[in-house]
């Protein structure tokens, strides 16, 4: 444990999550109040207030993406002929997509292995 009494645990891509000791099907049973009054009660883990969730940054949907087939973002940009720094960009809120590019992210996001041919395809 951390200094900060949080635990970190690294999932490798691919690999499971690990499992926790949470009774889902009772906290299923619990109504709305019940789950405030539950959360409420934790001093180590109280809801965050409107102002600090609008202050938190939302991950970039590129970056989702990225991670959910499980590649480094060179792999990504490799895989997909995008240039590396335009990746990182999206990434990091530095840029957005443009029309052209959001509608290949949505391919890849649609068939990721369909797009990874065809573009192969393309070079060769």
């Amino acid at each position: 444990m951390s200094k900060t009494g949080t635990t970190r645990v690294t999932v490798k891509p691919g690999d499971t999550l690990p499992r926790g000791d949470t009774d889902w099907t009772r906290l299923d049973a619990m109504t709305d109040e019940e789950v405030m009054a539950a959360a409420l009660s934790d001093p180590d883990a109280q809801p965050l207030t409107p102002e600090q969730l609008s202050k938190m940054r939302r991950v970039s949907r590129v970056k989702v993406l990225r991670q959910r087939l499980g590649m480094t973002q060179m792999q990504f940009a490799d895989a997909f002929h995008l240039p590396i720094t335009t990746l990182r960009d999206w990434e990091q809120h530095r840029s957005t997509p443009d029309a052209p590019a959001r509608a290949l992210l949505l391919a890849i996001e649609r068939d990721p292995e369909v797009m990874r041919r065809l573009l192969a395809e393309a070079v060769a």
